[in-house]
């Protein structure tokens, strides 16, 4: 039977973008296996409570470890330096960490880790110092420590082997379950007076605040829709967790005078999020980094056309059923591909997304990697 510790500590509910719908969405699979399991799940004393549903299955235990996510450093202290003794207290020697951070030694514990991206590795101006100090040395103890290496794209597999030559059968490629509810969404009604927004009359995204998803290309581009009075929806809404970012878009926007054009939602839920998918014009991808990139899929899965960048592993994981920009920061190009935008969403194979086909593969991987 597969028995192990998952690491929960580095989730901060509503404050990591895609890393938590991804665990989550892992975890809830696992809860529709028939095979047998047992998972620790150690989790922090300010993300328990967001957790606390899963510990109603018998097959899983939360275990608390009195750390606190939201202190970073203090977090990262303990797992340096305590994890180890902490899972061997709890008789616990195998331990499945779905981000790339994990102690600096084994100490007795076999680690398989989840590597999402090397963000920090090909954009460190986005980062501070000690933040690409910290990834760097954490991406070295997992190619070089961790029994096993999971990407989440054929790209970041590529990344990984390129910089750290890695060998090819220590990284296995599992796609990030995508789970939508097509019925799990609010009345356009009530979002159309909260917003101001209609029917088809607006363009929607979904980013972290911060540099790399470029977002101040597509403050650019509402602008030259409006000073040119363009045939095309002169409304934004962009939705997503804070970031540093923040307030730097709300001055540019503030500067363009687009205050009523472009709206900030700040986090939605996912109800209000599917709705505002499934009647906007087009979802919008601006992002010129992504290890995976779950919005656009989520949002060609509501039938919305979906124009992003051709960077990284976007072309990949929408299946080059997109509509594509080929220079992120080209307001024009951004323009004629959102005046003539072509719909092949009847070409995706969504099935390569499904819930309970990757659980199984990370059920099995695990089971092999954790085997006696």
């Amino acid at each position: 039977m597969l028995k192990i510790a998952v690491d929960l500590l580095w989730l901060r509910p509503k404050k990591v973008g895609g890393t938590e719908f991804y665990i989550r969405n892992l975890l809830d699979g696992f809860l529709q296996l028939k095979e047998p399991f047992h998972l620790f799940l150690l989790v922090s004393k300010d993300n328990k409570e967001s957790l606390e549903h899963y510990g109603r299955d018998e097959r899983i235990t939360l275990l608390e470890t009195g750390v606190v996510s939201a202190n970073i450093p203090g977090r990262i202290l303990w797992q340096f330096f305590c994890q180890n003794r902490f899972l061997r207290k709890n008789d616990i020697r195998k331990c499945f960490i779905p981000v790339y951070c994990r102690p600096l030694l084994n100490g007795g514990i076999t680690y398989v880790n989840v590597i999402h991206d090397l963000q920090a590795a090909h954009y460190p101006q986005y980062h501070p110092f000690h933040e690409i100090a910290y990834s760097r040395l954490c991406w070295w103890l997992d190619v070089h420590c961790s029994k096993h290496i999971v990407a989440i794209s054929d790209w970041v597999r590529d990344d990984i082997i390129e910089r750290y030559h890695v060998k090819p059968e220590k990284i296995t490629t599992i796609y990030n379950p995508i789970t939508v509810n097509r019925e799990e969404t609010v009345p356009f009604e009530e979002l159309a007076e909260k917003y101001r927004i209609k029917e088809k009359e607006f363009y929607y995204t979904v980013a972290q605040l911060i540099p790399h998803k470029n977002l101040d290309t597509l403050i650019e581009v509402m602008s030259r829709i409006k000073e040119r009075r363009l045939a095309l929806p002169s409304k934004l809404l962009i939705s997503g967790v804070n970031g540093e970012s923040r307030r730097q878009l709300e001055e540019r926007i503030k500067d363009r005078e687009l205050e009523q054009e472009i709206c900030l939602t700040g986090f939605v839920e996912n109800r209000e999020r599917n709705t505002l998918y499934q009647y906007s014009r087009a979802f919008l991808f601006p992002s010129v980094f992504e290890g995976f990139g779950m919005p656009p899929v989520e949002a060609m899965l509501f039938g919305t056309v979906v124009i992003a960048t051709d960077k990284t592993c976007i072309p990949e994981v929408t299946q080059g059923k997109a509509n594509y920009v080929e220079d992120p920061y080209d307001v024009e190009e951004w323009i004629r591909v959102m005046q003539n935008p072509v719909n092949r969403i009847g070409e995706m194979d969504f099935g390569v997304y499904d819930q309970g086909t990757l659980t199984g593969r990370y059920y099995h991987l695990l089971k092999d990697m954790f085997a006696d």
